[in-house]
Parts: C-alpha cells; sequence; structure tokens
C-alpha cells in the first residue's frame, strides 16, 4: 500500500518510482560519474548506527553472561562465537593472528548481516518517513531520496573488501618479512630461473599474476555481495509494485493479492540469502588472510 500512495501521490511511473528509490541522498549533485569527492550520506549513516546497535547488544550480552543455564540471547551469541571459532581455527593456523582475526570475523559477520536485515522493512517506510521530513525542513520532496540497505551500495561493499585487502597486506609482511614477500610477489606462481633474462621475465609474469589476484579477489569480494542484496532490493520493489495497480478492478486486486503472497514468499526466502551473504562475506575473509599466512 505505501507504493501505491507513492506513485499516486507523485504521478511516477514503474521506472521512475524505482529510478527514485535507487538513488541516494548525496553530498554532491546525483551522477552517474565516478566522483570520490561525493559521498552517499544514506549508507554511511545506516551502515555506522547498525555497526553502533551491533556493539551495543554484544556489549549488553556480555555485561549479563552468567555461568547458570544461559539465556535466548546469550545461548545465541555463544552459538555464533563458537562457529566463528572454529572456521577461524580452520583456516587461521597461527594462534596469534587468531587473536585479531577471529574478532575481525565475528565483527564482519554481525555488521554485514544487520546491514543485510535492513531490506525486511517496508520499501518505502523510511524513505517516506524521511520525505516528510525533508518537506517540513524547506526541501523539494521530490528530491528526498534515502537508500537503507548499506550492502546494496557498491561503495560500501567495496570499502569493506579494501579494507580486508590492507589486512591481507599487513599479514603477508608480518608473516613474511618484507623481503619474503617481495621475493614471493616475482617468484609465484611460475617459479624462477638461473638465466636472468628469464629470471626477469618471469618475475614481471609472475608480478603481474599477483597484482591481478589481489585485485580480482577484492573486486569479486566486494561485488558478489552488493549484486546480491542489490537484486534483493530491486526484486522487492517489484513486488511492492503490484500492489500500486489498486482496487478498482479484479485484476488489480488480483496483483494486490499476488504482491501480499509473493512479499511474504520473498521475505522468508531472503532470509537465506542475508544469512548466507553474510557468512560467505566473512569466509572469504578468513581464507583471504589465510592465504596472507601461507608460503609458497
Amino acid at each position: 500500500m505505501a507504493a501505491e500512495e507513492n506513485v499516486a501521490e507523485h504521478g511516477l511511473t514503474a521506472g521512475e518510482y524505482i529510478g527514485h528509490h535507487l538513488k541516494h541522498l548525496r553530498t554532491g549533485e546525483q551522477s552517474s560519474v565516478i566522483d570520490f569527492s561525493v559521498f552517499n550520506m544514506d549508507s554511511i549513516f545506516w551502515s555506522v548506527l547498525l555497526g553502533v546497535v551491533g556493539l551495543f547488544v554484544m556489549w549488553r550480552v556480555a555485561r549479563s553472561v552468567t555461568a547458570g543455564v544461559p539465556g535466548r540471547m546469550q545461548a545465541a551469541v555463544e552459538l555464533l562465537l563458537e562457529m566463528v571459532d572454529s572456521q577461524a581455527r580452520g583456516i587461521i593456523h597461527n594462534a596469534e593472528s587468531r587473536k585479531f582475526v577471529g574478532p575481525l570475523a565475528l565483527t564482519v559477520f554481525v555488521w554485514v548481516f544487520l546491514m543485510n536485515s535492513m531490506d525486511f522493512l517496508p520499501v518505502d517506510l523510511i524513505p517516506l518517513i524521511w520525505e516528510k521530513i525533508y518537506g517540513a525542513t524547506g526541501g523539494d520532496p521530490h528530491h528526498a531520496y534515502m537508500r537503507v540497505v548499506p550492502t546494496a551500495d557498491l561503495s560500501m561493499t567495496l570499502g569493506m573488501s579494501c579494507a580486508v585487502l590492507l589486512v591481507c597486506l599487513y599479514y603477508n609482511i608480518k608473516i613474511k618479512g618484507m623481503g619474503g614477500w617481495a621475493h614471493e610477489m616475482v617468484t609465484a606462481p611460475f617459479g624462477t630461473s638461473k638465466n636472468p633474462i628469464f629470471a626477469l621475465i618471469l618475475g614481471v609474469l609472475n608480478l603481474s599474476m599477483q597484482l591481478i589476484e589481489f585485485t580480482a579477489k577484492t573486486v569479486s569480494h566486494g561485488m558478489r555481495l552488493f549484486g546480491n542484496m542489490y537484486a534483493g532490493e530491486l526484486v522487492f520493489m517489484l513486488i511492492a509494485l503490484m500492489g500500486a495497480v489498486g482496487f478498482g478492478s479484479a485484476t488489480g486486486i488480483a496483483l494486490w493479492l499476488g504482491h501480499v503472497v509473493a512479499g511474504t514468499g520473498w521475505a522468508i526466502f531472503h532470509i537465506l540469502i542475508v544469512a548466507l551473504q553474510a557468512f560467505i562475506f566473512m569466509m572469504l575473509t578468513l581464507v583471504y588472510v589465510g592465504q596472507a599466512h601461507d608460503h609458497h
């Protein structure tokens, strides 16, 4: 019904409705050109807010831990901790590294899960609230943009994957030393040669392959999460549009009922996607950091 009111109030077509919902609240003009001086303020706001919420919940659970029979929240957190710890132990064999990587993996899973879960909110709920606030402060309601799923923003997911890359580079240097890592960069995966000319050629090839590998892992890490959440967001918008036809005809009633059924079914299925994408992002973080510990 929110989509119906939104489309009717502003006279938007289906394409305009979706296009409006896919625009960010930015510090600069809306543009398809990449501009590193422009920030998506909605993604930053919701990601920071959800990060604080996640930290607060974990802090409250940690404060209320009991040695007896745990409550539901404590039991859920303990299961989560055991899951992350078992995955970290299986991939990161360095006990000293796990003191940082384990909490990092837990933070990644909880944070990504919370950001993904914003997709469960009604499509028009927060945008309509923001539209009223924006209009009340003198702004044009037609330009009140607000996206609430930070992981459906490529700049956010690539930002997180770049942070993981920096962690991997740190452990490459820490575990292997600057000289050892530099030697690996020019000798793996094709090895080297005693012939100076062949050694130079292989060194260039090895370095090129290593740089391509780092780039591919970082881009795919962020793109995988973004693609899944962006697609899920689009499906919710399309389902919302089914309910925007109204009750003026049998077709409209059928579409509205289809909107309810499809929305419920997709939301239930999306629970798996939200949790699975958070788990995959966490596991890839562990795998990439684990690879930084391996010697070639």
